[in-house]
């Protein structure tokens, strides 16, 4: 224990110093480790570069290449063309349009600071140009793409998937649920403040403009489709789906809508091989320091005092959502999955909680934490993008994480709803 609270103390300096997250991880691990134990360096160099050797982090840079293809490549904008024929003359029409375009963006990209970026460019003008507020805007557009953490193909699943052992497939299929019902509840938000507000609405589309958005939109909607349905139909596995989906993309940019060029191609390949480069350093020093957990035993001692004081799943999924809740406002999703996943696993088998339906629990908060006062990812993504500051935004936020969080738990505590697609 002596060992524990001095690796963590130096964690949490680290962190407050302000060291990058994979810095702060790896060594305090590497510190205490050789200084506190006899473990070799060796074994803690093999652990770190272990950490990334799975095939199912292979995913991970061809899903992030894959979205940077499409939203340069014209296919986030027509699926923003679709949404407001489909939703456009709702009460709300424009809030509605930037809702569901996250949600369809999100299916595309994986990436909720992505989606942000992407739809904001767009919808942030039109949006302010019809008479929203700009705080209300902006904080629509830190909770919209949010969702893309959970609507597969989601990085923050084949991540928990990759840590934990459970089939990503099977973590998508649930997240389709679990994404649809979170935006359900932003969009009933938003009819309620368009309403009082008194917002008017788009005219609405004609049969033929919907069968033109929905022609233009085609390519763009096969992806998923090409994901699911090649990984269920036994095709191929989500690591090959995101290389198809890779290559797919970059063909109809290039070819079928023409906005890609070879100039375009070279900056898109470098900022993808940046990004993901981030993002295995983070999961490689993660599981490095999980792995130096499991050899003090901290799961264990984890799975023993969850278990002597929380005796049902019931209560167990209400301290997980509220920890969670707590470290989605402070650290980035993918850190907490990789911390934090290996540790609860355990008891919730114990407690008879099926792997899937935590996962998707897990990713739900974080999602929502990632527009979650003061440190939300999405906050200063779309504070970048408007301009508004987050204070500013900040009423807009807390109403949409009061729906989110109905939403959060109808997917803790009514585990049928997202489990139906995986039992099928």
């Amino acid at each position: 224990m002596f060992i524990l609270t001095i690796l963590l103390i130096f964690l949490l300096v680290l962190l407050f110093l302000g060291a990058p997250i994979f810095v702060s991880l790896s060594l305090s691990t590497f510190l205490v480790a050789i200084f506190m134990t006899d473990t070799n360096v060796m074994v803690l160099v093999q652990s770190l570069f272990g950490g990334i050797d799975q095939f199912a982090l292979m995913a991970l840079p061809f899903f992030i290449l894959a979205a940077n293809f499409m939203d340069v490549g014209g296919l986030s904008k027509r699926i923003m063309d679709l949404a407001r024929t489909l939703v456009g003359h709702l009460t709300g029409g424009l809030a509605m349009t930037t809702q569901v375009s996250s949600m369809m963006f999100g299916a595309l990209s994986g990436s909720g600071p992505a989606t942000v970026v992407a739809i904001g460019k767009v919808m942030y003008p039109e949006m302010t140009n019809r008479n929203y507020p700009a705080p209300f805007a902006a904080g629509l557009l830190a909770s919209a793409g949010a969702v893309a953490l959970i609507i597969p193909p989601s990085i923050t699943l084949i991540v928990y998937g990759a840590v934990t052992g459970v089939s990503v497939g099977n973590l998508f299929m649930a997240g389709i649920t679990a994404g649809i019902i979170i935006g359900l509840s932003s969009m009933v938000y938003i009819y309620i403040y368009a309403k009082r507000q008194g917002i008017p609405r788009d005219p609405k589309s004609t049969w033929p403009q919907l069968g033109k958005a929905l022609k233009n939109a085609s390519w763009a909607i096969l992806v998923p489709v090409i994901i699911l349905g090649g990984i269920y139909s036994g095709i191929f596995t989500p690591t090959e789906a995101a290389g198809i989906s890779a290559v797919y993309a970059l063909l109809i940019g290039m070819f079928v809508y023409r906005e890609i060029n070879i100039t375009k191609l070279i900056s898109i390949c470098r900022e993808s091989a940046i990004t993901s480069a981030q993002i295995l350093i983070m999961v490689a020093s993660a599981q490095l320091l999980g792995w130096f957990l499991t050899r003090l035993q901290v799961p264990q001692m984890m799975t023993e005092i969850f278990l002597d004081n929380i005796t049902t799943a019931f209560f167990f999924l209400l301290m997980l959502n509220i920890i969670l809740l707590v470290m989605g406002m402070f650290m980035e999703g993918m850190a907490a999955i990789v911390i934090l996943a290996p540790l609860i696993l355990p008891a919730s088998q114990v407690l008879g909680i099926d792997p899937v339906h935590l996962g998707i629990v897990m990713v739900s908060n974080l999602a929502i934490g990632m527009f979650t006062p003061p440190f939300g990812l999405n906050i200063f993504v779309s504070s970048s993008v408007t301009e508004v500051g987050m204070v500013k935004m900040l009423p807009t936020v807390l109403k949409f994480f009061l729906f989110n969080l109905v939403a959060l738990l109808i997917i803790t505590y009514v585990p049928q709803i997202v489990l139906f697609l995986p039992s099928l």
